[in-house]
């Protein structure tokens, strides 16, 4: 349904920097590099930021959201690990969620710029 999603960043180095290490373990690479806008993906550029320099910071709670499909628990423990030591902060530790629906295991992160990005894998009951 979706192809692709792209956040806005202040600071494109300092972006490309962060989302190189946190999107990492998650198989994603940079894949295109443009004066203005970074790619990232497996085979194609499925997540974007895009520099917008004059750009405030997303505030705390502003509704923006991404999750990315991790493969294991063991890719969303480094996902969660990576955006800490790359300078985001934690917005919900690496952990099992149980729902009404489906049970899942995630973790929270918020980047430099107020972006929540979230990695997400199903693990077998």
């Amino acid at each position: 349904m979706i192809d692709h999603v792209s956040v806005g960043v202040g600071n494109l180095q300092r972006a490309a920097r962060f989302y190189d290490s946190t999107l990492a373990p998650l198989g994603l690479l940079r894949l295109v590099t443009r004066s203005a806008t970074i790619g990232f993906g497996k085979s194609y550029p499925e997540f974007w930021i895009n520099l917008r320099a004059d750009m405030p910071p997303e505030p705390r709670r502003s509704g923006v959201h991404v999750c990315l499909r991790a493969k294991s628990t063991g890719e969303v423990d480094a996902f969660h690990v990576a955006a800490l030591a790359a300078g985001g902060r934690s917005d919900g530790a690496p952990g099992l969620r149980p729902h009404d629906r489906v049970s899942y295991y995630a973790a929270f992160i918020v980047d430099p710029d107020g972006n929540r990005i979230e990695a997400v894998t199903f693990p077998d009951p």
